[in-house]
């Protein structure tokens, strides 16, 4: 969820209004949050503890580690297994946990040998800190390496109607049994560090009314960005789409994508790739 400042640093512009989204989460029955230490740094893990502990036996929080914020907009891989602890138990205070549900490595970090980065890991679930580890932003070899270390739980990678890059790494997950989370899953919010002008390309395509996604959106009585998302869910059963976002209204569109259900074709039409850019 989008609960931070901009360039997701520092606090919420509304925060009340974040606090009120986090507490419908729960009245829309909503079983998974997706947050991370990095996402502020510790203002989204604070907020979701502040709405929603005691949190109910139904929802998992998962939360990430292994990436320093000396800024907005800036992200820095720090996966020295004494930075992984710290931030860990970090995690675990914050949210008020003794036992996170899902704890996912944000990054493998390259400047630190990998079989460190997954012993670590391992040794937090031995610990009892951990019940399921995931991944994030990696590749079929990378999680089929971890797996030697511990059981998979989850992948996190970038994916979307128009981003489709990591198509094999979705398609591994679903043979395994893996749970994908697409991450922007709309191509849209904060640029990140891909810099400036990196996701407007389907926040453009949800606003040409001649794309195939807004004549079928149309048709179902739905907006663009939920169809999008009722693709994702049709696309795997191993998805999890986590749309960002920082109020009531959104979240509410949001959720209620999954109550569509796409046709054969439509679905088929979606799925050329790559879509067409508007003009």
């Amino acid at each position: 969820m989008r609960l931070t400042g901009k360039g997701i640093f520092g606090p919420s512009s509304d925060r009340a209004e974040a606090i009120a989204t986090l507490c419908r989460c729960l009245d829309l029955e909503v079983n998974l949050i997706d947050t991370a230490e990095s996402y502020g740094p510790h203002v989204s893990e604070e907020l979701i503890a502040e709405a929603l502990f005691p949190y109910p036996a139904t929802l998992v929080i998962a939360t990430k580690g292994g990436l320093d914020r000396p800024g907005p907009d800036q992200w820095v891989t720090n996966g020295r297994p004494e930075r992984l602890r710290a931030g860990l138990d970090g995690s675990l205070r914050r949210l008020k946990l003794e036992r996170i549900d899902l704890y996912q490595l944000h990054r493998i970090d390259p400047a630190v040998p990998e079989e460190e980065q997954f012993a670590f890991l391992q040794s937090v679930q031995r610990e009892g800190k951990v019940r399921h580890i995931g991944l994030s932003e990696v590749s079929v070899a990378q999680i089929q390496r971890a797996g030697k270390f511990f059981e998979v739980a989850s992948v996190q990678n970038r994916y979307n109607l128009v981003d489709r890059e990591w198509e094999p790494v979705l398609d591994y997950c679903d043979r395994e049994g893996i749970g994908f989370i697409p991450w922007f899953p709309l191509q849209a919010g904060d640029v990140g560090r891909e810099g400036p002008g990196y996701y407007p390309r389907l926040v453009r395509q949800f606003a040409n009314r001649n794309t195939s996604i807004a004549r079928i959106a149309k048709r179902y009585g739905a907006t663009p960005a939920q169809i999008a998302l009722a693709w994702l869910l049709r696309r795997s059963a191993v998805m999890l789409p986590i749309p960002g976002t920082s109020n009531r209204r959104h979240l509410e569109e949001n959720v209620a994508a999954a109550g569509i259900e796409l046709s054969r074709e439509d679905v088929v039409t979606l799925s050329q790739k790559p879509l067409a850019d508007p003009a």
